[in-house]
Parts: structure tokens; C-alpha cells; sequence
């Protein structure tokens, strides 16, 4: 069996560059270990339930933007989607709201209520982070918060850290405007969540002509006798060549790891590699009535639960996101809606000191117990409309995607040496790519989109 183009992994990344591809009349096959697309945004179903294992925040769905872009190539029809207003809510341990939107004069009105220590300031940075010309796009945020309180400066952190595991003083004005500014320029829902994203694309992909072969776990690529890629080898023992290029949906991590092997990999990578790192999320699968959430003034609720530190917050101990399924998107038993609440954890912590089954069992019985009560002292509000359904480790992330300890949060660095400015991911050889959350520079779903927009333009010129 031989094709044009390998995609390796039916996550967002992989789908949408093979339905990109496959539209443009290139012969791709996708290959995907699991029975499902969607890599990690794939929904978790139980008990009649459907969750999303993210907070159901996505950019990019505005008129002109990315999946405009996409979705007026692909043979599929974009999922549904809402605009989320306010598009969420950040609450302070004081119980202090502050409900972000599109609405710039709206969210000064917030700040300036919720800030008045600094409300100038305050305001005068989110009218900046409109126009990221008005500073170097490399200095740190942090030195734009010098005339604000220590309240407001742990709003900014804990959005930063939430979102890509970053704080005010090392996170670049650049990288920070991207991030803050995404409520101002809308946020949205979709309908089924980002599974659905992911079904159009594959539906696409296969309107178009092109091959998705589930439950085909790739082993290896496979080599020519000059030592440059020519296909994969699958775990079935099938090979299957690609005359023009190869392209990993997986962590960089598993990209060289995995595919191309530590033999291949070239020293100065290895030494790349061993010091990045990424968080693992912990997540608890909630029902929760449906009379409650007309308590909740957004469906998506960033709790900074603790300020006892002078600096950042302590992303594993003192932040959680509460998501709410809108009541227009049934995906719970009548009555209910489902929920999702996403904290970080130290992924590598999940897969020690683990002498069976039960040792994973206790520590997940631990965290929940914790979680559990840092949320109902944030959102008191919930009182006992809430109920456990779920929970998911990081160990649950590797046995559905293989990912390195199952980490999912944003890299500590982006080494020029393994990454380019086109927001995907170059390899040690020239016909094999990465594109995917590891590797673009973007936020969420949008900035993965937008690489692999980006990869496609290259691959088809």
C-alpha cells in the first residue's frame, strides 16, 4: 500500500492536516491507534454522560478566522457553534468575579469595580493588549504590571498559568497578548465539544478520498538504504510507504522517542529532549443539576483558590477550572448537565512508587478528596448540586494516547533547535514533520489549527 502523505495520530493536528491535504487532491492515509478520532480532545462517555476533557473554551471560530479558513476548503460541514457570553468568569479567593468578554467597555466596567486599588492600570493594560505593537513583543508582561496591586497581578497569573503554564514574569508581552486578549475577541462553544471538530475533519477526509484507518497503531517509520524515512512499519507488520511526506500527530517527545528511534536521534536532540517539560491535567467528570447553573454567571469559571503566595500561584494547588456544558448541548441524563473541572498535576508523579493497581487507586482517591474540597470552598454556591461521575490521571491520558506520562500542558521552552517560527515542528529529516500541541505556538484547538494550516501550505506549495 503506498500513499503521498503518512499522518501519524487522528488528533486535531494530524485530522486537519489530512483533510486539508485529501481536499487538495493529495493521497493521504491517517493512521490512529485508538476507535475514535480526536486524540485528546476525544469525549470520555460514561453513564449516559459525555465529557470534554478540556474547558470547552475555543478561539478562532470569529468570521475570517481560522476555521472559516478551513472549513471553506474541506468537503465537511463545520460543527455548530455558540459564542460564549461573558466568555468566562476569573473568581479571586475573596469571592471577587471578574466576568471577561468582547465587550472592551464592559470588562473596564469589571475591572475598574473589581481593582479599584490599580483600576487605571488595570485598564490601561487590557486597552494595550489590543495592540501588541505598543511594546516589544519579547519583554515580559510582568513589566507592564509594575503600578499594579498584587491582586491584579494574580488575576493576570493565574489566567497565564492556566492557559499555557506560564507566569507574568516570564511570559513574553507577545505570547501573554494572545492569551489575555482571547476573551476580548470571543470565545465559543461548540456543540459536542472539540470531538465534533474532530468528526467533521474526519468525515472530510474520507468525502475527499483519503484513507482513516482506525485502531492501526503505528510501530516505527520505516527506512530506505540511503537511512532517509520511506513509510511506516504498523504493528500488524504491514508497511506502508509515503512518497512525499511523513507527519507526526505525537509529542515531540514520542515523535523521536517512537518513530524515529533513539538510534537516529542525533545527541544534541536527545539532550533537547530529556530537558523539556509539560504538566498532566487531573480532571474530575461532574453531573450537576440543572437548577444550579442559574446560579453560575458563566459556564466557565477560572478559581484562583488560595493567594497565600507573594508570587505566582501554584498551579498545582491553587487554580481549577469549572466548565459547564451549556443546557442547549445534551449531553447528560435529563436534568442534568455535565461538567468538567480541570486541575494540573506533576505527570511524572502518577507513575512512581506505583507497586500495583492500588497504589494508583489511593493516590487518585487522594486527589479527588483534595479537589473536591478546594472546589466547594471556592464555589460554595454548588452546595450539593454536584455529584463525582469520573476522574482521569494522567495515567488515563497515556492509556488512550501513549503520550509521554500523559502530559497535556503547554512546554516549559520552545529550543530553537527542535522548533521553527512556522508553528510546526521540522524533524532531523526533511520529509518528516510534527504538527500538534507539542510543537505550535499558538493557544488551544486555534493555534494547532493554524499549524497545521501552516504545515499544509508548505507540503502543497
Amino acid at each position: 500500500m503506498d500513499c503521498e502523505v503518512i499522518v501519524i495520530g487522528g488528533g486535531i493536528g494530524g485530522l486537519t492536516v489530512a483533510a486539508l491535504l485529501s481536499a487538495r487532491g493529495v493521497d493521504v492515509c491517517l493512521f490512529e491507534r485508538q476507535s475514535q478520532p480526536g486524540g485528546c480532545v476525544a469525549n470520555f462517555e460514561h453513564l449516559g454522560y459525555s465529557f470534554e476533557p478540556t474547558a470547552g473554551l475555543y478561539s478562532g471560530w470569529e468570521p475570517g478566522g481560522i476555521y472559516e479558513t478551513i472549513f471553506s476548503e474541506v468537503r465537511a460541514r463545520a460543527p455548530e457553534v455558540r459564542k460564549l457570553t461573558p466568555s468566562y468568569l476569573v473568581r479571586l479567593p475573596d469571592q471577587t468575579e471578574i466576568a471577561l468578554s468582547d465587550n472592551l467597555e464592559q470588562v473596564e466596567a469589571e475591572l475598574r469595580k473589581a481593582f479599584p486599588e490599580c483600576d487605571q492600570a488595570a485598564i490601561d493594560l487590557y486597552r494595550n493588549l489590543a495592540d501588541s505593537k505598543l511594546a516589544p513583543p519579547d519583554e515580559p508582561i510582568g513589566a507592564h504590571l509594575s503600578n499594579c496591586s498584587t491582586r491584579f497581578r494574580s488575576f493576570i497569573d493565574a489566567q497565564l498559568q492556566t492557559f499555557i503554564q506560564s507566569t507574568s514574569d516570564n511570559c513574553s508581552y507577545a505570547r501573554a497578548v494572545n492569551v489575555l486578549s482571547s476573551p476580548l475577541r470571543g470565545l465559543w462553544t461548540i456543540r459536542g465539544g472539540g470531538q465534533a471538530l474532530a468528526d467533521a475533519l474526519a468525515e472530510s477526509l474520507k468525502i475527499s478520498g483519503g484513507r482513516l484507518r482506525l485502531d492501526t497503531p503505528v510501530l516505527r517509520l520505516a527506512y530506505g538504504s540511503d537511512g532517509i524515512p520511506v513509510g511506516v512499519d504498523l504493528l500488524s507488520g504491514e508497511r506502508v510507504l509515503a512518497k512525499r511526506a511523513i507527519v507526526s500527530n505525537l509529542t515531540v517527545w514520542d515523535t523521536y522517542g517512537k518513530l524515529i528511534g533513539p538510534g537516529r536521534t542525533p545527541p544534541a536532540v536527545s539532550r533537547e529532549l530529556r530537558n523539556l517539560h509539560a504538566l498532566g491535567n487531573y480532571l474530575l467528570f461532574l453531573g450537576m443539576d440543572t437548577a444550579a447553573a442559574k446560579r453560575l454567571q458563566a459556564n466557565t469559571t477560572l478559581v484562583l483558590t488560595d493567594w497565600k503566595n507573594e508570587g505566582a500561584p501554584e498551579i498545582d494547588q491553587e487554580l481549577l477550572v469549572f466548565a459547564a456544558v451549556p443546557d442547549w448541548d445534551a449531553r447528560a441524563p435529563e436534568g442534568k448537565l455535565a461538567v468538567t473541572v480541570t486541575t494540573y498535576t506533576e505527570a511524572e508523579d502518577w507513575f512512581s512508587f506505583h507497586d500495583d493497581e492500588s497504589s494508583h487507586e489511593r493516590q487518585d482517591q487522594a486527589a479527588l478528596e483534595a479537589v473536591w474540597t478546594r472546589l466547594h470552598q471556592a464555589m460554595p454556591e454548588l452546595g450539593d448540586s454536584v455529584e463525582v461521575i469520573e476522574t482521569s490521571t494522567p495515567r488515563t491520558v497515556y492509556e488512550t494516547t501513549r503520550r509521554k506520562f500523559g502530559m497535556t500542558g503547554k512546554l516549559t521552552r520552545n529550543p530553537a533547535s527542535l522548533f521553527t517560527s512556522e508553528s510546526f515542528g521540522p524533524t532531523v529529516f526533511p520529509n518528516v514533520f510534527m504538527v500538534g500541541d507539542t510543537v505550535c505556538s499558538g493557544w488551544g484547538l486555534e493555534g494547532i489549527c493554524r499549524s497545521a494550516l501552516s504545515l499544509s501550505n508548505k507540503l502543497t506549495k
